[in-house]
């Protein structure tokens, strides 16, 4: 008789961890009180979208989304490094074909000024000198003649001259952002800014110290009519 209460108590034992392990593996209909519930059920707010509480149909009256009118997308921390501190954005880094890609290389040409503050240009082609020698320079040379050590070594060839090329800032940036033959985008190593930079100090180093020595063998080849004009007009009045 004992024995037989035992068995008993064991098989009610076991069918009710059974029962017990089953309902907290099977599917909760209704989910239990949670203290956090943002840790358990997070939300990802689009940065542009209205502000919601997640767990109420009421919107979210958080001050700060206020002040923004409501979108999530706050300003970043007092004292934080700025991503993007010049405020430039490209919708469309690489283009989709080629056709695509000489479109947008044939417009780039039109454009002789960076987009980035005409005041600044002497601190952003420094920058864009350092840039160019750190990132540009072992192929194209510090004299930006396509002598760098990389083509000097013969591990790369085809790199050009630029005071043989026809190019303006916004081609130098253009490429620079969707790579051209064998060069590869830039764009994964410097912002859009420093592209920019880049370009700037590229047309200022390089394009116009190529138009330099022209226009001094111009001026040397023409003679001066002025100094003649000036001995006639003496001699005229003696």
């Amino acid at each position: 008789m004992l024995k037989m209460k035992k068995n008993v108590l064991k098989i009610t034992a076991v069918l009710g961890l059974t029962t017990v392990l089953l309902n907290s593996c099977g599917p909760k209909e209704n989910t239990p009180l949670v203290y956090f519930p943002d840790m358990y059920f997070p939300v990802a707010y689009d940065p542009l979208m209205k502000a919601q509480d997640a767990y109420s149909d009421h919107e979210n009256e958080i001050p700060a989304f206020v002040k923004n009118s409501f979108a999530t997308g706050l300003a970043p921390v007092e004292g934080s490094v700025a991503q993007n501190k010049d405020g430039i954005f490209e919708e469309s880094l690489l283009p989709k074909n080629v056709d695509e890609y000489n479109a947008g290389y044939d417009a780039s040409k039109t454009m002789t000024t960076s987009p980035l503050n005409p005041a600044n240009a002497a601190k952003d082609i420094e920058r864009g000198k350092i840039l160019f020698d750190h990132t540009c320079a072992a192929c194209h040379g510090t004299g930006g003649d396509g002598q760098g050590p990389i083509v000097q070594s013969g591990a790369f060839s085809g790199v050009p001259n630029y005071a043989d090329r026809e190019i303006t800032v916004g081609s130098v940036h253009y490429v620079l952002t969707n790579g051209r033959n064998a060069m590869g985008s830039y764009a994964g190593q410097l912002n859009a800014g420093d592209r920019w930079r880049v370009a700037m100090y590229v047309m200022s180093a390089f394009k116009k110290a190529a138009a330099a020595p022209a226009a001094a063998t111009t001026a040397a080849a023409t003679p001066a009519p002025a100094a003649d004009a000036k001995e006639t007009t003496t001699e005229t009045k003696k």
